[in-house]
């Protein structure tokens, strides 16, 4: 491709030569790219593969580093990884799930499964996360991990966030006839969205046209959108904003380098990594960090998203840390849609039937998860 290109080291001594020189490449590709006023970053993925101990051919040499470098990119860009036999094989079946992927969106094989975002002050299920599986008709469900990098690569990932949305919009609308017009689902956006300036008019007229408010939806991006080319990121968030839909920075840390962009861009709200809640305790830096962010989200106009709940302590600590909402097991696991409509009748007849003295926040307002299926 046109971002593709080979090397061929000659007459190495030693393996970790070609490491040395993978590593310097990486260090050099991933430093900031003056691009006009803006400032533009990209990734590097390396394949490496040995003469002649994995192939004599020059083809196969060719052949041997691509697959290496799919692992790569599989496992988070910007890394390099030897060519293996076990890598021949998970190529092979990369390249029949490539054609079973080409093939699901028109069979209809993939599913929303929804997790609860609860407001933690009053354990009201406000909002609810969208997470699409694929249910494969011989592997069973796939989680995105599985699939999501291929889509990217085969250029499907905008027909599956299209479809996406418009599984959202349809179920927000059923869902606000139950909880109030107040309720949220909200869905994850693809940086490559953003990097291929994708024309979006699309949703924003399907939101008048079905008549869902635009705050209906909130779409989840990571920090690495922010840090792309600023000014056609800008220009849809601006839209995106200006038509009611709300945006969330998942992931966050404290070492996030987005942090300097915050007040630049059109976001509401933080979602603070499990990462930090699974470590939480009264006297962990966790909590420090935490209260840290929270302040920080606040002060700059944003709600905090807690991922990761797990127990009433880290429930708990995270409403004394000032967290708004928070999301994980503590509530319950993704489950179907009809699974999710229960968990949110059950949720506003406990909350109705909770005396107004007591603490709506207790555990017993989240019944025993329904079955997935």
């Amino acid at each position: 491709g046109g971002d593709e290109f080979t090397v061929i080291l000659a007459e190495l001594e030693e393996t970790l030569s070609v490491e040395r020189v993978a590593e310097n490449l990486i260090q050099i590709l991933t430093l900031p790219y003056p691009l006009g006023s803006e400032v533009a970053y990209i990734s590097a993925s390396i394949g490496i593969t040995l003469y002649p101990d994995d192939a004599t051919d020059m083809k196969d040499l060719i052949q041997n580093a691509d697959q290496a470098m799919y692992v790569s990119k599989h496992f988070g860009r910007n890394r390099y990884s030897y060519f293996t036999p076990a890598t021949q094989q998970d190529t092979q079946r990369r390249q029949q799930t490539r054609e079973e992927l080409r093939l699901a969106l028109q069979a209809g094989q993939f599913r929303l499964f929804y997790q609860p975002i609860v407001e933690l002050a009053s354990g009201r299920i406000q909002k609810a996360e969208a997470l699409i599986r694929w249910q494969h008709p011989q592997l069973g469900i796939l989680s995105p991990a599985e699939f999501i990098p291929l889509a990217e690569d085969l250029g499907m990932i905008h027909a599956i966030t299209d479809w996406l949305f418009q599984e959202s919009l349809r179920q927000v609308k059923q869902w606000q006839m139950v909880s109030g017009e107040d309720f949220q689902i909200s869905m994850n956006i693809s940086s490559l969205q953003f990097q291929s300036q994708q024309d979006t008019s699309a949703w924003l007229d399907a939101l008048k046209t079905t008549g869902v408010a635009g705050r209906s939806l909130i779409f989840e991006i990571r920090d690495s959108v922010l840090l792309a080319p600023a000014s056609h990121v800008a220009a849809q968030l601006c839209a995106f904003h200006e038509a009611g839909i709300q945006v969330v920075l998942e992931g966050y840390t404290s070492g996030s380098s987005a942090l300097t962009y915050l007040k630049k861009f059109a976001v509401d709200y933080l979602k603070i990594t499990a990462a930090f809640t699974r470590n939480l305790t009264t006297d962990s830096s966790d909590i420090i960090l935490t209260e840290t962010l929270t302040t920080m989200g606040h002060n700059l106009g944003l709600q905090i998203i807690a991922m990761g709940v797990e127990t009433p302590q880290q429930r708990d600590l995270l409403i004394a840390a000032g967290c708004d909402y928070g999301q994980g097991y503590l509530y319950s696991r993704p489950v179907p849609a009809d699974g999710f409509e229960i968990l949110l009748k059950n949720n506003m007849q406990a909350l109705q039937d909770a005396p107004s003295s007591a603490s709506n926040t207790n555990h017993a307002l989240f019944p025993p998860t329904p079955p997935a299926g």
